[in-house]
């Protein structure tokens, strides 16, 4: 029989709709709105940092960041995310959600900063400098992740639990759209200002000198959204489930609860104690106990977020690769810097509006009708159809007449990416473990994630490339092109789909249901004596 749920988890669990929710939303929402705005943005001003830095006068094209350096580039924020995901998911199990939330917010915004100010004498000095503080503004990102999902999670009511965790991470999609937005907006007002002629015409006037303050303003951007909720993050009380559950401090949780709430809670410390001491509540991560009731589940959050990120980084990573190649962004020696930065903006905004924004606000709108399951195994099977219906006729794709409808299947790849798993993968990890254990396992499935994002951001700049050696990107070798990655980004999707198949409902269950933290004692077969469950 199950053991009786604490007064105060049941009054988060049935408690109606109210404005502590939605302020939690926003508080961790803004959060997850800086990450987005943060990792997509650098994408935008790639373009630019090569025409700047590794400008060769003589060239018939405009200069390009070299393989390393780009990957680097690109990539380096996305190791420090991994690396952050794994650290603070561990500490917010060991010192509480609250205490480490702050500190993850704070090193977003020095570093939001700092990579703007990269300095130095030489091209290379600027890249180092720039790779260092994304690294660490990275590390900062990578905590919020687990934080953010666990304290909505544990903040909200199982009937609109899954709308709630999902509305924090379609911040996202407002962070990629901001940035896209930022980015047209501060590139059309140097271009407006500083007039210069196409690189055709004029290889080295077509970038003006104040071209560096247009990418560096743009990753500064980033600072603001997360300085302005870090007061409110600080004022937060911390879960009831990890003071209760974890900190086993019952008339703390009862106190703060009752605040938020507006109720009266009983303290229940006791009953703490008595979880507490039963053996179903004290197993680690790495015991067998572990991965009797929680490997698959593990193993299926893990997996599913790994090759989702594949598909979804690699696709926004190059994104401005497929625009040029349909012809949404003309031929870069036809434009001059800005000019270049604005198109590449305008098009990963259109895509955002048009895809990425709308299918993070259906799974708001219906995870807590459909599920988790059925939305996550949705995305993943349109999503592999529509990249086989890109690839397959590639060629009828990008001949002209045909671009149009290139772009809007890419974006509906894009819709059910974030209508699906893209949402799926942040929200289940959240609900299915253990509370002392939740933060540190949704980090492990979260970098699991990002170890999928630094396969798609770096395989992907090179598996890109043309086929033939002389339409390549300077310096990099030939690749398997366009067409041959979508087949592969598909495959990824559908080892996805089976993946899900690990991963368990969570719709309308308490986290405790999920995790099993009430399943301590059962009642005897001809007795209502009840024993401890042997583990």
């Amino acid at each position: 029989m199950a053991r009786q749920q604490l007064e105060v988890l049941n009054a988060l669990d049935l408690a109606k709709t109210q404005l502590y929710h939605f302020t939690a939303i926003i508080i961790a929402g803004m959060g997850f709105f800086t990450d987005a705005y943060d990792l997509f943005c650098i994408s935008l001003v790639t373009k630019l940092l090569g025409r700047i830095y590794y400008a060769i006068p003589s060239s018939p094209t405009p200069g390009t960041l070299p393989p390393n350096v780009s990957s680097a580039v690109t990539g380096v924020a996305f190791c420090g995310t991994l690396s952050g995901q794994l650290f603070f998911g561990w500490l917010g199990d060991k010192m509480g959600r609250k205490k480490v939330y702050g500190m993850t917010l704070m090193i977003m915004v020095i570093c939001s900063l700092a990579s703007g100010l990269s300095f130095g004498n030489t091209s290379k000095g600027v890249m180092a400098t720039l790779c260092f503080f994304r690294f660490w503004l990275g590390f900062g990102i990578g905590g919020d992740y687990p934080l953010s999902a666990t304290i909505m999670s544990e903040y909200a009511n199982k009937k609109t639990r899954g709308a709630f965790i999902a509305a924090v991470f379609a911040m996202q999609g407002f962070g990629i759209l901001s940035g896209g937005i930022v980015t047209l907006i501060i590139s059309a007002a140097f271009k407006n200002r500083f007039k210069a002629p196409p690189y055709s015409v004029d290889h080295l006037g077509s970038t003006v000198s104040q071209a560096d303050y247009v990418w560096r303003i743009i990753l500064m951007f980033g600072a603001i959204p997360a300085a302005l909720t870090y007061y409110w993050r600080m004022k937060m009380p911390e879960t009831a489930r990890y003071t209760a559950l974890v900190a086993k401090n019952a008339k703390q949780a009862a106190q703060d609860m009752s605040k938020v709430l507006q109720v009266e809670i009983e303290a229940e410390q006791e009953k703490v104690e008595k979880i507490s001491l039963n053996d179903t509540n004290k197993f680690g991560l790495l015991s067998r106990e572990f991965a009797r009731r929680h490997g698959l589940h593990l193993l299926g959050t893990t997996t599913t977020w790994f090759v989702l990120d594949i598909a979804f980084y690699s696709q926004n990573l190059f994104q401005k690769d497929i625009f040029s190649a349909v012809g949404w962004i003309p031929k870069a020696a036809t434009m001059n810097a800005l000019q270049e930065v604005y198109k590449i903006a305008r098009a990963q905004t259109l895509i955002a509006l048009c895809g990425t924004v709308p299918g993070y606000w259906f799974t708001v709108a219906l995870i807590d009708i459909i599920g988790r399951f059925k939305i996550q195994m949705m995305g993943f099977f349109m999503m592999t159809v529509f990249m086989l219906g890109l690839a397959i006729p590639y060629h009828h794709w990008t001949t002209p007449g045909n671009h149009i409808g290139f772009v809007v299947m890419y974006g509906l790849t894009f819709f059910f990416a974030n209508f699906g798993p893209n949402s799926t993968t942040f929200i289940v990890p959240a609900e299915i473990f253990p509370a002392r254990l939740r933060s540190t396992c949704h980090g492990i499935s979260a970098a699991a994630g990002k170890a999928g994002a630094i396969v798609g951001s770096f395989g992907f700049l090179y598996a890109a490339q043309n086929q033939d050696k002389t339409k390549t990107d300077r310096g990099y070798p030939p690749g398997i092109g366009i067409r041959n990655s979508l087949f592969v980004l598909a495959g990824c999707n559908l080892l996805g789909l089976v993946f899900t198949l690990l991963v368990p409902e969570s719709k309308g269950k308490s986290l405790e249901e999920m995790s099993g933290e009430n399943d301590g004692e059962e009642e005897e077969v001809g007795g209502p004596q009840s024993k401890t469950v042997p583990v």
